[in-house]
């Protein structure tokens, strides 16, 4: 892999990670159409290091106050009962579903899982469930003629349950096209969470397990085409573009809609579909040498 490969490879990590588009698909989609080979599952994983640092660093007041709570109530039983506490375990029991399908599936996830036509129907399939959460979640806040406004689930009403699906829901982007963000908050939308509640939670719980993800690929980078000298300098460039982004996409659900997610989602899985059945692009483009 080239520096300037690297480059572009992060700029799309970084660009792509917190958007309800695909990271994965992203990464595989520039290299396919680049005629560059598949920077493969390692290294899709270590730069997602550098976009959940920025998460680290976006999150920062966040994240230590759960960490305190979720510490003091360890030892302390009356801080059991703390929202901050209880998230710091929420975290921990969504985060169990991804842990084990991520190793239960590691051989798919690195091979079958990258093929074009099955990106291309994620991205489709998923992107029509995120239009559907969306317009539900429309509807409750704005009601309409015959529908009184309905007010949507914060996150100090998650419990085990939720929190559970929520997780379920992240596993789901182990396959390149469905996006991790884009499946979560799905599913939090489904599940009556406010827009800004289900992002919130979509963000936190992807820290652990895109950081073990992160760190359990570490053995593999360097390996084949793509050095280690690359693969840090495009971890770099994600983590920069990536903390510009998460500031923006906060901003932006509180007021937008997800729809011109949904429409980019599926227009690209259809192009992708034309050019794979006219013959244009493979779909196992560049994973005999990746």
């Amino acid at each position: 892999m080239s520096w300037f490969e690297s480059f572009v490879l992060g700029l799309v990590q970084g660009l792509t990670e917190f958007l309800p588009i695909s990271s994965s698909a992203h990464l595989r989609l520039t290299a396919a159409f680049a005629s560059w080979h598949d920077p493969g599952a390692a290294f899709t994983a270590i730069t997602q290091i550098g976009t959940e640092a920025a998460v680290l660093i976006y999150f920062r007041k966040d994240i230590a106050r759960i960490i305190s709570a979720w510490f003091r109530s360890l030892t302390n039983s009356s801080m059991r009962s703390d929202h901050d506490a209880q998230m710091g375990w929420l975290v921990i029991i969504g985060s169990i579903p991804i842990g084990v399908l991520g190793v239960t599936f590691k051989d798919q996830i690195e091979g079958p899982f990258r093929d074009l036509r099955l990106i291309a129907t994620t991205l489709i399939v998923l992107g029509i469930v995120l239009g559907i959460a969306d317009r539900l979640a429309a509807r409750d806040e704005t009601g309409g003629k015959h529908r009184a406004i309905k007010e949507r689930k914060s996150l100090k009403e998650l419990g085990v349950r939720d929190g559970l699906i929520f997780g379920f829901c992240q596993a789901m982007a182990l396959v390149p096209g469905v996006s991790r963000s884009g499946a979560t908050i799905s599913g939090g939308l489904l599940m009556g969470y406010t827009r800004e509640a289900a992002a919130r939670y979509s963000f936190l719980l992807a820290i652990p397990a895109v950081l073990a993800s992160g760190v359990f690929e570490l053995k593999d980078a360097g390996e084949g085409h793509v050095s280690w000298g690359p693969t840090i300098f495009a971890t770099v460039i994600a983590f920069a573009v990536g903390y510009a982004v998460i500031a923006w996409f906060m901003k932006f659900i509180t007021t937008k809609s997800f729809m011109p997610f949904v429409i980019y989602r599926v227009l690209l899985g259809i192009l992708l579909f034309v050019l794979i059945g006219m013959g244009v692009l493979s779909p196992h483009a560049g994973e005999s040498a990746g």
